[in-house]
């Protein structure tokens, strides 16, 4: 039986900042319909190699492959890989619809009222259909984090990306952001998670990275 193919595969990556080695010949690979985790303590550079992935980042050699072609991480598609960051990064000047149809009608010029419709969908499918005109001052953080993902997959990435999902959630918060990753996996969606939350990780993941410190 042959191998499947990974969707992302990140071959020989290393990275510094001035003449300090943030990490050194990773080698990792993402299969397709899957969750991953990039686990590590503090400072080890679990988010840095999340935004080499993501294109915010110089590497300093290494390659990137999306379904086995090399890509350059800083000129791919909007919907190859979505992220949510750490901190929601939702505009605060926007109700909930508006972040979330921001980019697909300003930037992807898809049409306003079945973007819009779309955007209705994904906040019900995520609890959340009664939040769409409200301010994200107005929202909880695990709130904003949902409107955050709903962000991301209306653009329908082939790749959803987290960087630490569950550092400022409370145990019940935890275990909605594991349903939701599950929910997705269900679906066929590709997941790569970046936490320093190693029980979170053996819950969710199919596969963990660790990503050890640099000597």
């Amino acid at each position: 039986m042959n191998k499947q193919q990974p969707i992302l595969e990140l071959v020989n990556i290393t990275k510094t900042f001035n003449t300090q080695l943030i990490f050194q010949n990773i080698n990792l690979q993402v299969q397709p319909h899957t969750i991953l985790s990039i686990v590590g303590p503090s400072g080890v550079g679990k988010t840095t190699l999340l935004r080499t992935i993501l294109g915010l980042e110089d590497v300093d050699q290494g390659q990137f492959l999306l379904n086995g072609q090399q890509f350059d991480p800083h000129n791919h598609r909007q919907n190859d890989i979505g992220v949510v960051f750490q901190d929601y990064r939702l505009f605060p000047n926007l109700t909930v619809l508006e972040n979330i149809t921001l980019a697909p009608i300003q930037v992807q010029g898809l049409n306003q009222e079945q973007v819009l419709q779309k955007a209705k969908k994904l906040l019900d499918s995520l609890g959340l259909y009664q939040k769409g005109n409200l301010y994200p001052y107005q929202l909880s953080g695990g709130q904003k984090q949902r409107v955050a993902i709903a962000r991301a997959l209306i653009l329908q990435p082939k790749i959803l990306c987290y960087d630490e999902p569950t550092s400022a959630l409370d145990a019940t918060s935890k275990g909605q952001v594991a349903e939701l990753l599950e929910q997705f996996k269900a679906s066929g969606k590709t997941q790569l998670v970046v936490t320093h939350d190693l029980e979170f990780a053996k819950e969710v993941s199919d596969k963990i990275f660790k990503l050890e410190q640099q000597s």
